[in-house]
């Protein structure tokens, strides 16, 4: 089998694949609710031959489809997203999803020539609480030898890092009283949730400058003229390694605390979503995909390294398991930042699906080459272990 085979392939299904991508763009879910995404991808998926797992790792919308060639050789998983915000598609995860699967049902006879296991891994919920995440902890990326995703940008991007990320709730329990006539009966929760706002504030000019705390008050009471007796605060903590993340956390933690003491209120501290690992890119995975995306009309002066920015993301958890990447591919004629309605409306556009066809052929293209060379799947893993021990 020729590398242009895949090729030809995408392009003669290449009308079912933005069908599919398109259906799921007019059908927006948030994670956790992507039912309808999650079904028409496992049952196009279970229609090309593979055996799909529904449900995996204790999440209703998560799927594991696998096709097996009956020769040995390496597990390529490819990662499909298909949540959404509330605005809608905004992060372009309809292209994300049937990237993954176009690539993954392409890449079959390579598998049955050359040997291995083609997983296409279904992964919900990235916005909010990583399925990625959970599914690394229930083991599913133990046996595999690379994971493979791209997403849509503005700009062709090389696979880079993305910072941890620790979701905190404080819920402060006080007291109720009469707020003008019995004030001082009155334990304060909403004051320990402010005061937990003013401490951050304080501890932010004594923090690095790749380090970001955000957050919002959930709930701040009922009526002014009750004393609030149960307030509940969210924040965000990252930083730019997981060596750094618990130091900061530690931190955010003293200053509800020192808030609860101050007021009298008691203080439960929870995670309310997955911890993301920082994103370790695998070089050389990463220069296979970047030197197949060159096979296809793409100047290398268009091709931009990542910087480091602030975001965070569930694939960060993936490669601290497998080498892995995670590069961004250009929506022609869309100069949109992700979450905004400019591009959501682009990741549902032509030119959007122009970005999902070239996705598919780029990492099929990637995959094929892992599985015709044994040498370069030994490369990417001694690259791998290298970090893992320098950590």
């Amino acid at each position: 089998m020729e590398k242009e085979n895949i090729s030809t392939f995408i392009e003669g299904n290449k009308e079912r694949f933005i069908k599919l991508s398109k259906k799921i763009w007019g059908n927006p879910e948030l994670g956790h609710q992507e039912f309808k995404a999650s079904e028409w991808l496992s049952d196009e998926l279970a229609e090309s031959g593979f055996e799909v797992e529904r449900g995996i790792a204790g999440l209703e919308t998560a799927f594991s489809a696998v096709y097996t060639s009956n020769k040995p050789g390496p597990t390529l998983a490819y990662l499909s997203e298909y949540d959404a915000l509330p605005i809608g598609h905004a992060c372009g995860h309809n292209l994300i999803g049937v990237m993954s699967l176009a690539a993954g049902i392409a890449l079959k006879d390579a598998a049955d020539e050359f040997g291995g296991k083609i997983v296409v891994m279904g992964t919900p919920a990235e916005e909010t609480t990583g399925g990625k995440a959970i599914i690394a902890e229930h083991g599913y990326f133990d046996d595999v030898d690379a994971a493979m995703m791209v997403h849509p940008s503005q700009s062709h991007l090389r696979s880079g890092t993305s910072n941890t990320l620790e979701a905190l709730q404080f819920d402060f329990s006080g007291k109720n009283a009469h707020a003008a006539s019995k004030p001082e009966e009155g334990i304060n929760a909403l004051d320990a949730a402010i005061l937990t706002f003013n401490n951050i504030n304080a501890l932010r000019q004594h923090t690095t400058n790749d380090s970001k705390i955000h957050g919002i008050i959930t709930r701040g009471g009922d009526v002014p003229n009750v004393t609030p007796d149960h307030t509940q605060a969210k924040f965000y903590v990252r930083t730019k390694s997981i060596d750094t993340l618990g130091a900061l956390v530690e931190k955010v933690k003293n200053c509800a605390e020192a808030a609860a003491l101050a007021t009298g209120c008691k203080l439960n501290i929870s995670n309310y979503e997955s911890r993301f690992m920082d994103l370790i890119t695998n070089q050389t995975l990463s220069q296979v995909y970047t030197d197949n995306l060159l096979l296809f009309d793409v100047k290398e002066t268009e091709i931009r390294e990542k910087k480091g920015g602030g975001g965070s993301t569930d694939m960060g958890n993936v490669s601290h398991k497998v080498p892995a990447i995670h590069p961004y591919i250009k929506i022609p004629n869309s100069p949109y930042s992700h979450h905004t309605a400019e591009f959501r409306d682009a990741a549902g556009s032509n030119e959007g699906m122009k970005a999902l066809i070239l996705g598919a052929k780029v990492l099929a293209y990637s995959g094929y080459d892992i599985l015709k060379d044994s040498n370069l799947l030994s490369k990417m893993k001694d690259e791998f272990n290298k970090q893992n021990q320098a950590e």
